[in-house]
């Protein structure tokens, strides 16, 4: 079977069947190995054939997940490999000669020499095409001295000023050596022009590499870069191009210098001489952190000196990166303001709007689907003027939400349900055995449960009156979930405001322990008594509870860590 046919298959989470963290001690397993112990022994069981029976199974289970995290060598190649590691034959003899580190440490060299021979099989090819549309006559029409100023032309002239592709390939020939082809053609305005480099980069030590390049397009050209690192915190790039025209030689010389100055922080300093671009000394201030990504820069140089500020915002949760930009030189001004979206796990798109001065309006768009991308900059007007302004930022807003409603929408709706279909097909019989184990487990909790509920009734402290755990339907809410007493605890797939879940206030009960429930951040269909009731479909649980007396409710997303009772709820009663 191959990699992504495994990653469907279900298996069982020995931190879950515990209730116990991936950081927890030995003092936590081996505590909680003996509360579900106690809960699941067979002999507690053996009056009734069925239930002992059941029992046992669940037991076996618990006992095969102590057994493997109390062992610091099982645990480490679960950490790793998961449970198809512990079944491969030879393992635990070969590592257990070894620490856990020693371990983690061998599969990530296996890892890394996995993805080097995978990329000796791929030619990894990356691509960008810009098409440079030139729309200013749709705001401003031009006329010469010979044209008759009476505009009758109703649709304006739109026209594709320029277009550039650029393709490269790499062809890994070692470990350590890789052949690069390149090559780029564009037009502007009727003039051609292109190219074709070949390069080897040698991989000479883990702190760095050299590179040989030769190409020709406007003349041949051999280039010649080098990368070392100097320390942990500094490292240096230099390059340096010998281009051959029919006036003779022209050298280049690029080298920059970078320091890491503290965790999120790395500031570069560039000098280029030679060439067609002048000389110039830039130094930029580059600055990531989780919400935000800034640059700052500045150049002197001849013919061009510039300072520029631009940040990004970063909203993982809605797949979204906004950005702003400022840019003043001796070429003008420019300001920009744009957007990023990722649409699936390796497309995104983004769109753009540049004012400037002298350049006047342009419309950036950006497409990216793995390593090939399209970019199409549309020139609106020659002058910053409100109503380009206007239509650059209301236009791609409107047709990104009428493309993500009408297209984008409904195919990650088809997508989605595939895959659930695709995991419903893989684990039929997995699912179907994890809803008898779940409720037979229910059964087997049920004295638990009354002791401990009897117990927490008592000094009035944590019962669970009603928990509930499924999918959560759109426009739904904790509130609407009614409160009603548990009755039988019967696991069931209707429940209110609910449309497929099932009744977890027994396993939820029997999970607190002196007044206090800890649920990881981990999916809660793995807990004991628990099930998945729609594989592939986001999932919620849904509390209700009393604390002194008082009740409270909440819902949490399947894989949100929870707490209960909440420190509010504490001062509350202290008070």
């Amino acid at each position: 079977m191959d990699e992504e046919g495994e990653n469907i298959i279900m298996e069982d989470n020995y931190y879950q069947l515990l209730n116990v963290s991936k950081t927890a001690s030995t003092e936590e397993i081996n505590s909680a190995y003996r509360r579900f112990s106690r809960m699941f022994h067979p002999d507690k069981h053996s009056t009734d054939p069925n239930k002992q029976k059941w029992a046992e199974q669940i037991f076996n289970k618990v006992k095969e997940a102590y057994e493997v995290l109390s062992d610091s060598h099982k645990r480490a190649i679960y950490d790793t490999l998961g449970k198809r590691g512990l079944e491969v034959d030879g393992w635990e003899i070969i590592f257990r000669t070894r620490t856990p580190k020693e371990i983690r440490e061998e599969y990530e060299r296996l890892k890394r020499e996995r993805e080097e021979r995978r990329l000796q099989q791929s030619a990894n090819p990356r691509g960008t095409i810009t098409l440079s549309i030139n729309a200013t006559d749709m705001f401003m029409k031009y006329y010469d001295e010979y044209e008759i100023l009476e505009d009758t032309t109703v649709i304006p002239n739109i026209e594709v000023s320029g277009m550039t592709i650029q393709q490269s390939i790499d062809a890994p020939v070692t470990l350590r050596n890789t052949m690069t082809l390149s090559g780029n053609i564009s037009t502007q305005n009727g003039i051609g022009s292109g190219s074709v480099n070949v390069s080897n980069r040698h991989l000479s030590s883990e702190k760095g590499w050299a590179e040989v390049e030769c190409g020709i397009g406007n003349g041949p050209l051999l280039g010649f870069k080098v990368f070392r690192t100097l320390s942990r915190l500094m490292f240096l790039n230099c390059g340096t191009v010998l281009q051959f025209t029919p006036r003779g030689i022209v050298p280049s010389l690029v080298s920059t210098v970078a320091l890491q100055l503290d965790a999120h922080s790395v500031g570069y300093l560039t000098y280029r001489a030679g060439g067609q671009g002048g000389s110039s000394m830039t130094s930029i201030y580059v600055r990531d952190s989780e919400k935000y990504h800034t640059n700052t820069a500045l150049q002197i140089g001849n013919p061009h000196s510039f300072i520029s500020f631009n940040v990004m915002r970063k909203l993982p949760q809605h797949d979204l990166k906004l950005r702003l930009a400022l840019k003043f030189g001796t070429f003008g001004a420019i300001a920009e303001y744009g957007a990023e979206k990722k649409v699936s796990q390796n497309s995104s798109v983004s769109a753009a709007v540049m004012l400037g001065v002298p350049s006047g309006v342009m419309l950036k768009l950006k497409w990216t689907c793995s390593t090939q991308t399209i970019v199409v900059p549309i020139h609106l007007c020659e002058e910053v003027t409100p109503s380009p302004v206007f239509y650059a930022t209301v236009v791609p807003l409107v047709s990104w939400l009428v493309l993500k409603k009408l297209v984008l929408d409904p195919i990650a709706r088809e997508r989605a349900d595939r895959e659930r279909q695709r995991s419903m097909e893989a684990n039929f019989e997995r699912l179907k055995e994890m809803q008898q184990q779940a409720r037979a487990t229910v059964e087997l909790m049920r004295e638990t449960y009354s002791r401990i509920r009897g117990d927490e009734e008592k000094k009035k402290g944590l019962v669970i009156v009603r928990a509930v755990y499924g999918k959560l339907p759109a426009g739904a809410d904790s509130h609407e979930v009614n409160a009603e007493e548990a009755g039988d605890g019967t696991q069931t797939e209707t429940a209110s405001a609910y449309s497929e879940v099932i009744d977890v206030t027994i396993p939820i009960q029997c999970l607190v322990k002196g007044s206090r429930l800890e649920l990881l951040e981990a999916s809660k269909s793995e807990l004991p008594g628990f099930y998945d009731p729609c594989v592939g479909d986001d999932k919620h649980l849904t509390i209700h509870y009393s604390f002194h007396n008082n009740p409270y409710c909440c819902t949490i997303a399947d894989k949100q860590p929870v707490v209960l009772p909440r420190n509010n709820h504490r001062i509350k009663n202290r008070s």
